[in-house]
């Protein structure tokens, strides 16, 4: 899949709350044909801190505008700067990167995405891709507690969504595995989040024998497989998240 080194102009900012920023971003020529699941690794200017660029999951695509949304947690200085930015800012960008999740070629089979926290942010592109095919899907997201999630109301524009939070403030109390939801049928599943959530989520696929893609978020540096900071030990030795993943079939990995 093409890659190309492009200054994406941001069109809109919006500041989800306090520790977490959507930025849209566009240009003039046409964006690389982009999967749900894959990244980008934008380049942090004006800051003395920091050198390296910083991976970030595609949250939304949009081909007819040549728009891409990234939605970014503040966490250090890079990410910091990057939700500093206003619109009109540029940004040098190196997209698409990585696997993005296996999609569905018929509408026939039904899906379940889980979520946690900002980690759910590669579920929106799918599952307006899944919409757009005509899948049946349900979203679940979990988070410690209300405030901790994110563009509620772009979620639920989707289709159906159900949440869990630790402290009960919103959905059913718990983890996303204790989620009534699971008792439906689903055919696969998608996931991306904290690792012990994913571990969890993988666990309970295996049991019910459904196929699952599970997104990682090992630490990353190049994002071309050349730095090794995010490899990942599988069934068929250490592979790249950068380059062979960051979607994986939990069939390969030793979970």
């Amino acid at each position: 899949m093409k890659k190309v080194l492009v200054d994406l102009t941001i069109k809109e900012v919006q500041h989800v709350n306090t520790n977490c920023v959507l930025l849209v971003m566009g240009c003039d020529k046409p964006l690389p044909a982009t999967k749900p699941g894959q990244f980008a690794e934008l380049r942090i200017d004006s800051t003395p801190t920091v050198m390296l660029r910083r991976p970030i999951s595609v949250h939304s695509f949009d081909a007819g505008k040549n728009e891409v949304g990234f939605l970014v947690q503040l966490v250090g200085d890079g990410t910091r700067w990057l939700g500093s930015l206003k619109a009109g800012d540029k940004v040098n960008t190196l997209m698409p990167l990585g696997n993005g999740f296996t999609l569905p070629e018929s509408a026939g089979k039904r899906y379940l995405l889980v979520g946690g926290g900002v980690g759910s942010a590669p579920l929106y592109y799918l599952a307006q891709e899944l919409k757009a095919r005509g899948c049946d899907f349900v979203i679940l997201i979990g988070a410690r507690s209300a405030k901790d999630l994110y563009l509620r109301e772009a979620y639920e524009a989707l289709g159906r969504v159900e949440y869990t939070t630790e402290d009960a403030t919103l959905g059913e109390k718990g983890y996303v595995t204790n989620h009534s939801v699971l008792g439906e049928k689903f055919d696969h599943i998608f996931t991306c989040g904290p690792k012990p959530m994913m571990l969890s989520v993988a666990r309970y696929a295996r049991e019910k024998g459904i196929g699952c893609d599970v997104s990682l978020e090992n630490r990353m540096a190049c994002g071309l497989g050349a730095c090794l900071c995010c490899v990942e030990d599988t069934k068929e030795g250490h592979k790249c998240v950068c380059t062979d993943g960051p979607v994986f079939s939990i069939d390969e990995l030793k979970w």
